[in-house]
This record gives C-alpha cells, sequence and structure tokens, in this order.
C-alpha cells in the first residue's frame, strides 16, 4: 500500500521560514517525480514546485521561485520543500505528490499518489 506523508506544517509569522517534508512507504520516491501543489479555501489546487526523477531538475511557480526550494533525500525516501521568506498568501494546505513520470509537471491530475496535506498558516 502506498502512502505519502507529509508533516512540517504549522503557524509561523511572516518573513519566517518551514521545511516540509513527504515520506513515502509502499514505493519508492527515486523513480518519480515529485509535485508540491497548495489548495487555500475557496481556490483552486495549485502547483508549487516539482522536481524530476530522471535528472531531479526542478521547477518553481512564479510566485514562489527564489523563495522555495524542494529537494529529495534517496537514502530516506523523503522529499522537502523549504519555504523561507514566507507570505500571509502563502497560507494553505500543502500536498505532495508523486508520479511516474520522468519529467514532473504541474498539472495536478499526472499525478498518481497523493499525501492528505499538512496546513501551513502565515500570519503575524
Amino acid at each position: 500500500q502506498v502512502q505519502l506523508v507529509e508533516s512540517g506544517g504549522g503557524l509561523v509569522q511572516p518573513g519566517g521560514s518551514l521545511r516540509l517534508s513527504c515520506a513515502a512507504s509502499g514505493v519508492t520516491l527515486e523513480y518519480y517525480s515529485i509535485g508540491w501543489f497548495r489548495q487555500a479555501p475557496g481556490k483552486e489546487r495549485e502547483g508549487v514546485s516539482y522536481i524530476n526523477s530522471i535528472n531531479t531538475n526542478t521547477y518553481y511557480a512564479d510566485s514562489v521561485k527564489g523563495r522555495f526550494t524542494i529537494s529529495r533525500d534517496n537514502a530516506k525516501n523523503t522529499v522537502y520543500l523549504q519555504m523561507n521568506s514566507l507570505k500571509p498568501e502563502d497560507t494553505a494546505v500543502y500536498f505532495c505528490a508523486a508520479a511516474w513520470l520522468t519529467i514532473g509537471t504541474m498539472n495536478p491530475g499526472s499525478y498518481d499518489y497523493w499525501g492528505q496535506g499538512t496546513q501551513v498558516t502565515v500570519s503575524a
């Protein structure tokens, strides 16, 4: 049974940092492209970042470029999202997802497995 479990969310002040983790069981993340998505209340789920399986190249949405960093630790079967300089508009539930693709995508429909999400709230 495949499980993706996100952790690391919480309440942080504007300008602060959080590191989200996506730990997997039942699947080897190294062979999957991994995406991070977020969904704010009343809004559609949007792609934040992804990392390819084939070459570990990364991609970021314009809204987070320069502030967020995606990385993977294959030995721990875990993918991370380091979030710096957080803004109130980053507030959302953050999801990780795995796609059986060599090149990732920002299209949520292309992903095969999803975590349950972790809440990130940026507020003073």
